[in-house]
């Protein structure tokens, strides 16, 4: 398996779909992506069924971290929000996500309780504050093989000029990439790329003008790496939604959208394996 430090050191960009669920991560790997995003969003619904708007805890999110990881073979980005909490609070969670075998971690400038920055009303930390913050998690790290990136939500916030003042103080701090979220128009993704020197992070929201750029797009525009945050998750609860529709309206199953079949389904959780070694080394009776 290739590191994501690997990945973003060849030629191309690295396209990272979100996934809500560790089933969703392996379908994300198994649909031959060299990465996933392990969303907060997303997260946040599979757990809770509520938006995103800082409702997990550090410790429910590095959980759900773990399991991610055990359940895939490729590097995983993952959502850690504001660091929940101080200095204190930012170096455990690294030590966290560092044990969890995640690839790469994001940390964001958003004044406790965040939310999506997608939403409305966000509500910004001090930027040299947050550029400690940063330095903060980039000593914490240590000489482990986790990349810091860095996540400003001043775009949606306050507008452009401040965006990229903050991108350009945190690449200060030390951190590995800067990602300048709630990107929603074409024109805001060219701002951001001819305004954010050195390695950078995208993130397409499905329904946005943006997300009509290709990966092949944003690479020429010189990003190193692009999050589809929504994509899987709004493709599954669209999906289920269908399918208990038609259940509701026909009494049967068998009617409704495209389904995965029991074997395909016991492929992708690798049932196989596990019928092996119940088989090698199962009870003798």
């Amino acid at each position: 398996m290739a590191t994501l430090r690997e990945l973003l050191a060849g030629p191309d960009i690295v396209s990272a779909p979100g996934a809500p669920d560790s089933i969703t991560a392996r379908l994300v790997q198994a649909a031959g992506f060299p990465a996933i995003y392990m969303t907060g969003f997303g997260a946040t619904a599979s757990r809770l069924g509520t938006p995103d708007i800082g409702l997990l805890t550090q410790t429910e999110m590095t959980e759900h971290a773990r399991n991610m990881v055990r359940a895939v073979d490729i590097p995983i980005v993952a959502d850690a929000d504001t660091g929940y909490g101080g200095p204190s609070n930012i170096a455990r969670t690294i030590a966290e996500y560092r044990q969890a075998g995640v690839a790469a971690v994001h940390l964001e400038d958003q004044v406790a309780p965040k939310r999506c920055g997608q939403l409305a009303g966000i509500r910004l930390t001090d930027a040299e504050e947050s550029a400690d913050r940063l330095r903060c998690a980039v000593e914490a790290r240590g000489d482990a093989d986790l990349l810091i990136i860095a996540r400003t939500d001043a775009l949606p916030a306050v507008g452009p000029d401040e965006a990229l003042r903050r991108a350009a103080l945190y690449a200060d701090a030390g951190v590995d990439l800067v990602f300048v979220d709630g990107i929603k128009t074409i024109a805001e993704v060219e701002t951001v790329a001819a305004g954010v020197s050195g390695p950078k992070v995208v993130s397409l929201v499905d329904g946005t003008e943006a997300a009509r750029l290709t990966a092949k797009d944003l690479q020429g525009l010189g990003f190193d790496l692009v999050l589809y945050a929504v994509t899987t998750l709004f493709a599954a609860t669209r999906a289920a939604a269908d399918a208990l529709a038609s259940l509701a309206a026909t009494g049967s199953p068998e009617q409704g959208p495209a389904k995965h079949t029991y074997a395909e389904y016991s492929d992708l959780v690798d049932l196989a394996h596990h019928q092996d070694l119940d088989h090698r080394f199962g009870g003798r009776s």
